[in-house]
């Protein structure tokens, strides 16, 4: 099958698929005799695994190790399991932020009823403090408190 085909069928847009290829993750397709890019079943399966991948967060790098070791399947695979384990705790670290933001959300909201004008918007006068408050500075334990 040709690139826009491949692309077609797996969702991959073109441009992608070009970048697989220069980055080593695809090999270099066969060529038709009009010069086109010729893909083979193995191709569409290599592709559907990367793409799969990413769709799971992994680096490039780490999925160039995943294709090695798929293609020279010998050695022991803990490190696989461990690979997980970091995207795992990776994930956790990212739950904790957005639970973090969303709490600093819920309270920014609480600060304003609505109705008033600019001046007057409690949430417009908690933006302006400089960097990033939250639950456990003084600034809001103390406003929470007074809630």
């Amino acid at each position: 099958m040709k690139i826009g085909e491949l692309a077609k069928r797996t969702g991959c847009k073109v441009v992608t698929i070009r970048f697989y290829e220069k980055e080593g993750l695809l090999a270099a397709p066969e060529r038709s005799g009009g010069n086109y890019r010729v893909y083979s079943l193995e191709d569409w399966e290599r592709l559907e695994f990367i793409m799969h991948c990413r769709k799971h967060g992994m680096k490039l790098g780490e999925i160039r190790k995943l294709l090695a070791f798929r293609d020279h399947p010998r050695s022991d695979c803990t490190w696989v399991g461990e690979l997980i384990d970091e995207h795992i705790a990776n994930v956790d670290e990212q739950i904790k932020s957005l639970e973090h933001l969303k709490l600093h959300l819920e309270q920014l909201r609480r600060r304003c009823a609505g109705g008033q004008d600019g001046e007057n918007c409690g949430i417009m006068a908690s933006l302006k403090h400089k960097g990033e408050c939250c639950a456990s500075c003084p600034r809001c334990v103390v406003e929470t408190i007074g809630e």
